[in-house]
């Protein structure tokens, strides 16, 4: 599990190909990323992967074809991603409980400066518009971020100066592809709605 509270910004310094899937090479800071160990999840763009190889100033990744298919910006060489490793139970939840399983890919099509912050819109796969909701919780590329507005098949969200520091948000442009994850309530309230029905 993790909360969508970015800890370091990455770059995919090597994508090697396995069998199909993929093993990355991440470079990471040492200080933030400190103490990760072999077997250890790792939300990279927000999607949880399992650490395979640590070094002192990288981490290792296998990434499946499955993975590959519903996710983005993964397999490009000298990509930024962000990272956040799972979190103890001993943790704060900053941000909102997040699985590290992304629902769909989302497409950029705005991003407004508002002065005090930057408006991002996204466009959201039909299939996920059921589950969007004005002040609802959504994670794009791995961030905790409040859903501002929706209208038709597009939602707003503000980005604030320190996500704008803190994560590879701000570098995103019209036409950009992110994963997408939805709340985790929505989708139980819509399970127990199902079998009651």
């Amino acid at each position: 599990m993790f909360s969508g509270i970015i800890l370091d910004i990455g770059t995919i310094e090597h994508a090697t190909d396995r069998n199909g899937g993929l093993t990355l090479s991440i470079s990471v800071n040492g200080s933030t990323m400190g103490g990760v160990k072999l077997g250890d999840s790792l939300a990279v763009n927000g999607t949880c992967l399992t650490i395979v190889k640590v070094c002192d100033d990288s981490v290792d990744v296998d990434v499946s074809r499955e993975t590959l298919n519903c996710t983005t910006g993964l397999a490009t060489q000298g990509a930024r991603v962000n990272l956040e490793r799972a979190l103890l139970l001993t943790d704060r939840l900053n941000g909102h409980l997040v699985s590290g399983h992304i629902d769909g890919i989302g497409e950029v099509t705005k991003l407004s400066d508002l002065k005090e912050s930057l408006k991002l819109s996204v466009r959201a796969p039909r299939p996920l518009l059921k589950y969007i909701a004005v002040k609802g919780s959504i994670t794009i590329n791995g961030t905790s971020l409040t859903i501002n507005q929706t209208k038709d098949d597009i939602f707003d969200v503000n980005l604030i100066p320190y996500t704008l520091q803190t994560t590879t948000l701000g570098s995103l442009s019209a036409g950009d592809l992110v994963n997408i994850e939805i709340d985790q309530v929505a989708r139980y309230v819509e399970r127990i709605m199902q079998i009651q029905a």
